[in-house]
């Protein structure tokens, strides 16, 4: 399927699409016109993306964990040994972040109750 196609199954904009292959999450064939032509499987790929983005993970670990995660529709399950161990370091990567952002959180609730009640 050509990039008009990819974006309507996918609900992904021609721009990410070009990035997620920049960042070597997507392989299209060219044609010699250099149009990229994308396959069935490249739909549930950019899906995987989608998701593990969402969970907080930076394209270039998606890169290296893409091809040890199994998609059954509902659920994306580790299937490399070695994969559990590096998505729990994410995890604790993002729950160092978290924490972070909760102590910027609480300086600035400081700063603002610190000020004057009328202003906006």
């Amino acid at each position: 399927m050509r990039m008009g196609e990819m974006v309507r199954r996918t609900g992904v904009s021609e721009r990410l699409l070009r990035y997620y292959e920049e960042q070597g999450l997507l392989m299209p064939t060219r044609l010699p016109s250099g149009y990229r032509v994308y396959a069935d499987a490249d739909v549930d790929t950019v899906r995987r993306v989608r998701a593990l983005l969402a969970a907080g993970l930076p394209t270039a670990t998606i890169a290296q964990v893409l091809p040890c995660i199994r998609d059954d529709g509902t659920t994306l399950t580790p299937v490399c040994s070695d994969l559990v161990a590096q998505l729990r370091r994410e995890r604790e990567r993002i729950t160092d972040a978290i924490k972070e952002l909760q102590a910027s959180q609480g300086m600035l609730d400081a700063v603002i109750a610190a000020g004057p009640t009328d202003i906006d």
